[in-house]
C-alpha cells in the first residue's frame, strides 16, 4: 500500500501500486568523500510513502516545469526499494516542483527502534557542503574581496607549494592537490573509528595532502580531492574573519530560512529529528556500523553540513534561480569541465546529463553513514534530494542515481512539451 501526498500539501488519499524491485537506470555514481563502495547487507522491513503519479498530457501540466514530464513516483519508489534491498536501512526522496511536493520513503531511520524513515529527517549531507563553500567564495568575488584567477597563496601566503594554483583551480578540482582522505579511509571501519572523535585543523589536513605527490599540474586535469575544499574553508575564514559556520549561517542559512541546516563541527550530534547513518564494513557479512555520532572534522568545509531534503531543495532552487550571487558569478560556477560521459564539474557544482536529454545541477554527497543526491533543473524550478542512510556500498550509490531519472525524466517514454 502506498499513501499519496501531492500538490501544495494536500492529501489525496491512498492508492495501491505494485512496486517491482527493478534495477536502477544506468548511472555513473562515484564516491565524493570516501573510498570505493562495499557489499550489501540484509534489508530491513519497508515503509513506503509516495506521491500519486500523473500520466499523459496531465502529467506534463502537473510537472510545473515546461518541457519536463511529471515525476515518475512509482519509478522513484522502485529505486528506493532497490537501494534498501541492496543494503541501505532506509531511503528517502523529496521533489519540489513550483510549489508541488512529492515525498517517497522506504525502510527505517533507526535499525534499533525500527522507526520508519521520513522526508522530514535530518542527515549528514557530505560533499553537498562543497556547494555551500563555493557559494560563499563566489559571494566574496562579487564583493571584490577575492579573485578566482588569483593564486591561493596571495590570500594564504605559503600555504601551497605552487603559486600557480588558483582559487578557480581549487573550486573546480583542478589544483592537483592529493586527496588525503584516500589514505585516511583505505580501511573503511578502522579508518573511520580512528577519526570519529578527532578534531583537525584545516592546516593539518592540508599538510596530510602535501605529504603525497600532486596528481597533476595546476589546471591540467580534473581530479576530485577533499583537500581543495579544505583550502576553500581556509579562504572563507581568512577573508571573512569568521568561522565557516558563521559564514554559512549569515550568507546562506538565515537568508533562505533553512531551519534544518546546521554546521555543528566539532560537536558530534545531529540536532532534532534525524536518520541514523550506517557504515558498511569492508568484510562481507560483517554488521553495519552506526556512524551517526562523529565530528566530521576530517572533512569540515568539504563535507560536514547537516540538512534535510526540504532545505537542500530550497538551497539548490535558490542558487540556480540566481538568488545567492550575481548572474556573472553564477555563470562562472556553471563553467563545466567534463568528468565522464554523463557528468561535468563547475565551481563546487556538478552537472548530470540524463538519458532523456535533461541536464540537472547540484552535488552528490558521501560521508560515513549517508549518501545524498541533491539536484535541480537549470532554472531551479524542480529540485530533488534523495538520501540513503548507509555508505561504503557502491551498489546502493549507483542505484540511488536512478532517482534523478525518475524525478526529472518521468516515466520511460513520456513526452515533454
Amino acid at each position: 500500500m502506498v499513501s499519496a501526498t501531492v500538490g501544495r500539501g494536500a492529501v489525496l488519499g491512498a492508492v495501491a501500486l505494485s512496486l517491482l524491485a527493478v534495477p536502477a537506470r544506468a548511472a555513473t555514481g562515484g564516491p565524493d568523500a570516501e573510498g570505493p563502495g562495499g557489499r550489501a547487507a540484509a534489508p530491513p522491513p519497508a515503509h513506503d510513502t509516495a506521491a500519486l503519479p500523473a500520466s499523459g498530457t496531465a502529467a506534463l501540466r502537473a510537472s510545473g516545469t515546461t518541457g519536463l514530464a511529471a515525476p515518475d513516483t512509482a519509478g522513484l519508489a522502485a529505486v528506493l526499494k532497490s537501494a534498501v534491498a541492496q543494503g541501505a536501512p532506509g531511503a528517502l526522496a523529496r521533489i519540489d516542483d513550483h510549489g508541488r511536493t512529492y515525498r517517497v520513503t522506504h525502510g527505517v531511520a533507526d535499525r534499533a527502534t525500527r522507526r520508519a524513515i521520513s522526508t522530514d529527517d535530518r542527515f549528514r549531507v557530505g560533499s553537498v557542503t562543497k556547494t555551500f563553500s563555493a557559494v560563499v567564495l563566489l559571494q566574496l568575488v562579487d564583493e571584490h574581496r577575492l579573485s578566482l584567477d588569483a593564486p591561493v597563496n596571495r590570500y594564504l601566503p605559503g600555504l601551497l607549494p605552487d603559486d600557480r594554483i588558483t582559487v578557480r583551480h581549487v573550486l573546480s578540482h583542478r589544483s592537483g592537490l592529493y586527496d588525503y582522505s584516500n589514505d585516511m579511509f583505505a580501511s573503511s571501519v578502522s579508518g573511520f573509528e580512528a577519526v570519529r572523535k578527532k578534531v583537525f585543523t584545516y592546516r593539518q589536513l592540508v599538510a596530510l595532502s602535501l605529504k603525497k605527490p600532486r596528481t597533476n599540474a595546476p589546471g591540467a586535469a580534473y581530479s576530485y580531492s577533499n583537500t581543495n575544499f579544505v583550502v576553500a574553508g581556509l579562504l572563507i575564514e581568512k577573508l571573512t574573519g569568521q568561522p565557516v559556520r558563521t559564514a554559512y549561517q549569515n550568507r546562506i542559512i538565515e537568508p533562505l530560512k533553512l531551519d534544518d541546516t546546521f554546521y555543528v563541527h566539532p560537536d558530534t550530534a545531529i540536532p532534532g529529528r534525524y536518520a541514523r547513518g550506517y557504515l558498511t564494513p569492508d568484510t562481507a557479512g560483517a554488521p553495519l556500523v552506526d556512524a551517526t555520532a562523529q565530528t566530521v572534522s576530517w572533512a569540515q568545509s568539504a563535507g560536514a553540513i547537516i540538512s534535510s531534503a526540504h532545505d537542500l531543495d530550497v538551497f539548490y532552487s535558490a542558487l540556480l534561480e540566481g538568488r545567492l550571487m550575481s548572474a556573472a558569478r553564477l555563470a562562472e560556477m556553471e563553467r563545466f569541465t567534463k568528468v565522464n560521459s554523463t557528468t561535468a564539474y563547475g565551481l563546487g557544482l556538478r552537472r548530470r546529463d540524463l538519458t532523456c536529454g535533461v541536464s540537472v545541477y547540484g552535488h552528490t554527497g558521501a560521508v560515513q553513514g549517508y549518501y545524498t543526491y541533491a539536484f535541480s533543473t537549470k532554472d531551479g524550478g524542480r529540485s530533488l534530494t534523495a538520501v540513503v542512510n548507509t555508505s561504503n556500498n557502491g551498489k546502493v550509490l549507483d542505484t540511488l542515481a536512478g532517482a534523478l531519472e525518475s524525478a526529472f525524466c518521468g516515466k520511460p517514454g513520456a513526452a515533454g512539451g
